[in-house]
C-alpha cells in the first residue's frame, strides 16, 4: 500500500508541473501580450516613450521579461558608494542627464550598463527622446535605456513553485527604520483573547480568534497562488476566492490606538488583518495607529468564492447521490418498463442537449413560475440565490449517477451468484438489496471523492450564468480579463485537487471492495 502511494503520489506531482508549465506556455507565449493592456486606464493615458516602457515595466511585472533600467542601475552603482545622499552628487546627476543627450553612448556609466547586461543575455533596447521618420525629427518623449530578457517557462514555473508556500518572519519588513522586530502573544482587544502578534513579519496578527469559521486563522503560513494584475489589481489570489464578498460589515469597535478609551467607531475594517505600511503616514494613521502596520482588509457579509462553490456543489452532490442512486436501482429492476424506458429518456435527453440550454431551461422555469431570483446579486433573501444553481447542477448528477447505477446493476443481474441466490430460494427483493446492489455500487464509490472535492472548483458554466461569486465564475472572468495570475491559479488547483481525487477514490475502493489490494504479493 505505501509503495502504491508513493508511486501515485509522485505520478501525480509529475502530472501538476506538466500541466502548469502547458498552461504557462500557452499564456505567456502563444497568447498575444499586449491584451493585457485592453482595460488598463493608465496605458491609455499615456504616450510616446513614456508608453513603451510602461509596457516593459508591465511585463516584467506579470512575468513575461526581465527588464533593468539604466536609472535604477545608476542608483544602486552611486548608493553603494555614496550612502543614501547619492541623488545629490554632481557625477549622479550628469549621469542621469546622459540618456537624454544624443551623446549617450558615449557616457562611461552607459558603457557599464550596456557591457554588464550584455554578457547576462539582455537586449538592450534604446528609447530615443528624439524619433525619426522620413529624415524628419519628431519629439520620442522622455528618453530609456533598458536591458530586456524574455523569461522562459521553466524558469516562471520554478519561481511559482519556490514562492508557493509563504513563511512569515520577522525579516519580511525590509524597512530600515523598523528596528523592534518580534513575535509574541498578546491581549487582543477584538476577541478578548490572546493573539500571536508579530514586529516586521508581513502581517501584524499571525494567530487570532474571531466569530467567522473556523473560528481560528493563521497568517504564519500561508498558501501563495500569486497575484492578480488585471482583474483584481494587485490582490493576492489566496485572499480573492478565500474573503468573504458580500457587502461591507461594519462593527462598532475602536482603533488600535484608541483601545482603553471611550472612542469608539462604526467601521468595516478588520484590524486582523493589518500589514505593513511603507509610505507617508497621514495625520489620521499616525493618531489611530501606534505603529506602521495601517494596512487592512474590510469585514464584508456572505461567504467567499470557494465556500460559494463548495456549499452549492456540496448541496447538489448530495441530492444526487440521494435521488440517483435509487432512482437507478428502480429502473433496473423495472427493466424494459414504461419506468426504465421514462428514466432513459430523460438521461439521453440531458446527454444530447448542450448544458447551457438546459440551465437556461431551469432559470426560465424557476423565475417565471417560482419568482427565485435568477441573478445572484439580485436577490433580496440571499439563500434563495442558491436555489436554482443548486438545481442545475443535482440533476445532471442525478440522471448521470442513475444511468451508472442501472447499467452495474444489469450487469450484475447476469452474474453467476445472482444465479445460484435464485436457486437458493432468494426473493428478488433480497437478491437486490444484498447482493446486486453492494456489487453495483463498488465502481460508483471510485468517483465519490472527485465528487466532494470538486465542489471546491465550483461550476464554470452554471456560475457563470446565474453570477454566482465563486471559483468557477472566477475563472472565467480571469480568462475574458487576461488576468494570467488567477489562470496559473485556478489550474494549479483545479490540477491539484483532480490528482487527490483519484488517489481517494483508489483507496477507496480498496476500502469497501476486499478482492482490491494495491499490495504487489496480492493474489499469490
Amino acid at each position: 500500500m505505501k509503495k502504491y502511494i508513493a508511486k501515485r503520489v509522485a505520478f501525480s506531482l509529475f502530472s501538476i508541473l506538466v500541466v502548469l508549465l502547458t498552461v504557462m506556455t500557452l499564456v505567456f507565449s502563444l497568447i498575444e501580450r499586449s491584451v493585457i493592456f485592453q482595460t488598463d486606464d493608465t496605458w491609455n493615458k499615456r504616450s510616446l516613450n513614456d508608453r513603451t516602457y510602461y509596457e516593459y515595466s508591465q511585463y516584467q511585472k506579470y512575468g513575461y521579461v526581465e527588464m533593468a533600467n539604466f536609472t535604477g542601475f545608476l542608483s544602486q552603482k552611486y548608493s553603494e558608494k555614496l550612502g543614501p545622499n547619492y541623488t545629490e552628487d554632481p557625477s549622479f546627476i550628469a549621469d542621469r542627464a546622459a540618456i537624454q543627450s544624443s551623446s549617450w553612448s558615449s557616457n562611461a556609466s552607459v558603457k557599464e550598463f550596456i557591457s554588464k547586461y550584455e554578457d547576462e543575455g539582455y537586449e538592450i533596447i534604446r528609447l530615443d527622446p528624439i524619433t525619426y521618420k522620413d529624415g524628419k525629427s519628431k519629439p520620442g518623449g522622455t528618453g530609456y535605456l533598458l536591458a530586456v530578457r524574455e523569461r522562459s517557462s521553466f524558469a516562471r514555473l520554478a519561481d511559482y513553485l519556490k514562492g508557493l508556500i509563504k513563511v512569515e518572519t520577522i525579516n519580511d519588513v525590509t524597512d530600515p527604520a523598523l528596528t523592534d522586530r518580534y513575535v509574541r502573544w498578546e491581549k487582543d482587544p477584538y476577541s478578548g483573547l490572546f493573539a500571536r502578534v508579530g514586529s516586521g513579519t508581513t502581517h501584524k496578527y499571525q494567530l487570532y480568534f474571531d466569530n467567522r469559521f473556523p473560528f481560528i486563522h493563521q497568517n504564519k503560513i500561508r498558501l501563495n497562488l500569486g497575484v492578480s494584475y488585471t482583474r483584481y489589481r494587485g490582490q493576492e489570489i489566496t485572499g480573492v476566492i478565500t474573503q468573504p464578498v458580500g457587502d461591507l460589515k461594519p462593527v462598532r469597535t475602536q482603533f488600535p490606538s484608541k483601545v482603553g478609551t471611550d472612542e469608539y467607531v462604526e467601521t468595516a475594517i478588520d484590524f486582523h488583518q493589518l500589514t505593513y505600511n511603507y509610505s507617508e503616514l497621514t495625520q489620521a494613521e499616525k493618531e489611530n495607529y501606534p505603529d506602521r502596520y495601517t494596512v487592512a482588509g474590510y469585514r464584508r457579509s456572505g461567504l467567499s468564492m470557494l465556500e460559494n462553490s463548495f456549499v452549492i456543489g456540496l448541496v447538489a452532490t448530495i441530492m444526487a447521490y440521494l435521488f440517483g442512486l435509487p432512482l437507478g436501482i428502480l429502473v433496473a429492476r423495472k427493466k424494459d418498463s414504461w419506468i426504465d424506458k421514462l428514466g432513459m429518456g430523460a438521461i439521453i435527453f440531458f446527454m444530447a442537449v448542450p448544458s447551457l440550454a438546459y440551465i437556461f431551461l431551469f432559470a426560465a422555469v424557476g423565475t417565471r413560475l417560482f419568482g427565485l431570483p435568477y441573478k445572484f446579486a439580485t436577490a433580496s433573501i440571499k439563500i434563495l440565490a442558491y436555489i436554482l444553481p443548486t438545481i442545475s447542477l443535482a440533476i445532471p448528477q442525478t440522471l448521470s449517477l442513475m444511468k451508472w447505477m442501472r447499467r452495474y446493476m444489469i450487469d450484475q443481474m447476469n452474474s453467476d451468484y445472482v444465479k445460484f441466490a435464485r436457486a437458493e430460494g432468494l426473493s428478488e427483493r433480497e437478491i437486490f438489496s444484498s447482493h446486486i446492489s453492494r456489487n453495483a455500487v463498488i465502481p460508483i464509490v471510485h468517483g465519490i471523492p472527485a465528487s466532494i472535492l470538486g465542489c471546491l472548483t465550483g461550476a464554470i458554466i452554471t456560475e457563470r450564468v446565474y453570477s454566482v461569486p465563486g471559483v468557477g465564475n472566477l475563472l472565467t472572468t480571469a480568462i475574458n480579463g487576461h488576468d494570467n495570475g488567477i489562470i496559473i491559479a485556478c489550474t494549479l488547483f483545479y490540477t491539484s485537487l483532480s490528482v487527490i481525487s483519484l488517489i481517494l477514490g483508489d483507496l477507496l475502493m480498496a476500502k469497501v471492495d476486499p478482492r482490491i489490494s494495491f499490495e504487489s504479493k496480492a493474489g499469490r
